[in-house]
């Protein structure tokens, strides 16, 4: 199973940089068997059932983009330096691992300042990244971070713009709830409030579980063997009550229809060891491809992903191959809008 086998040409005009407004007026491409259908997502009320059952990313993504200074006394007076960061994951000591632009002009010992109430220290370089500790924790830090912090959108957005105020109400969900994600699990920024009490009008039911999403989501496959990939680790968990409600849905007869790839990963990762969901809690690094023995999900909804991505190729385990690439072909027929703030599909295998 090569590299080659998940790539497609995209024009570059199809990638969107802003979301549909509202949510639930983005486009909506349904493939069920080889059928495919076009809408918009406020049709998903068409499409799903009573007692279906949607598994919901309740994380919620930090403005993680920091743009500071360092200060140094030298041979030629005081100089100052920018320094960006983009934060990655806590650590079990407080402190931050993150990446930074430009690592070369900071030295360990050496203090990044963002704000008037924040500040870093960078204490260690490891892997190309660096460790900082900051001067704020708990509520402290979350209030000071979200007035310094930026939106860490994907680089494919970031290219073409900065992150702006619009951004951190965009980009994010309408249900997030706990905080940690560096990236937002986008299939769900198509719902509001409407959407969701269509749904459950309908009898379509919910249920959250929380992926951190990290930013070794954006990184790209290096291998041409996929199978030899090493995905990046996530934290997530799957409460007992998630697990219950999940369970009951399946022996009722209804769909388990995550949003987003982040969801399913989480619920699949929860059904390895037994085959059927069960409560969970840790970090997981589940890789998806062609071959995959679906535990627990029954369709998915998600946005249209990059080429060569191990998110192209989960859903090319879950419809097939050779059916991928005529749903893409068609969504670029079709005109639709890719990547994060970009349309949606529903799979329905």
């Amino acid at each position: 199973m090569n590299l080659s086998d998940f790539d497609f040409t995209l024009p570059e005009e199809l990638i969107a940089t802003r979301p549909a407004s509202p949510r639930s007026s983005a486009r909506l491409l349904v493939a069920q068997g080889d059928e495919i259908s076009d809408g918009v997502v406020r049709d998903l009320t068409d499409w799903l059932r009573p007692g279906d059952r949607l598994v919901l990313n309740d994380t919620r993504v930090i403005p993680a983009r920091l743009f500071g200074w360092r200060e140094r006394d030298g041979a030629q007076g005081r100089t100052r330096a920018q320094i960006d960061l983009t934060l990655l994951e806590p650590r079990a000591d407080g402190c931050w691992a993150a990446l930074v632009k430009p690592l070369k002009k900071l030295r360990e010992g050496e203090t990044v300042v963002f704000s008037d109430a924040l500040s870093a220290e960078l204490i260690a370089r490891e892997d190309g990244q660096g460790l900082f500790r900051f001067n704020l924790a708990g509520e402290d830090f979350d209030a000071a971070l979200e007035e310094a912090g930026a939106m860490p959108l994907p680089p494919y957005i970031a290219a073409k713009r900065p992150a702006d105020a619009r951004d951190k109400s965009d980009y994010q969900t309408v249900w997030a709830e706990r905080s940690g994600a560096v990236a937002a699990p986008t299939a769900s920024l198509h719902f509001d409030a409407p959407l969701l009490d269509a749904l459950a009008a309908k009898g379509v039911q919910f249920t959250h579980v929380t992926l951190h999403v990290g930013a070794g989501t954006f990184l790209p496959v290096k291998v041409d063997d996929v199978t030899t990939h090493k995905m990046h680790g996530e934290w997530g968990e799957v409460t007992p009550q998630a697990a219950v409600e999940i369970a009951a849905t399946k022996a009722n007869g209804g769909r388990v229809i995550p949003v987003g790839t982040t969801a399913l990963r989480l619920i699949e990762t929860a059904a390895r060891d037994t085959g059927a969901i069960a409560p969970w809690t840790g970090v997981t690094d589940i890789f998806i491809y062609p071959g995959f023995a679906f535990r627990v999900t029954d369709a998915l909804m998600t946005n249209f992903h990059l080429p060569k991505s191990t998110l192209m190729m989960l859903v090319s385990a879950l419809m097939g191959q050779e059916r991928v690439r005529r749903i893409y072909a068609h969504a670029i027929a079709e005109r639709y809008r890719f990547f994060s703030y970009g349309d949606a599909s529903l799979l329905l295998p």
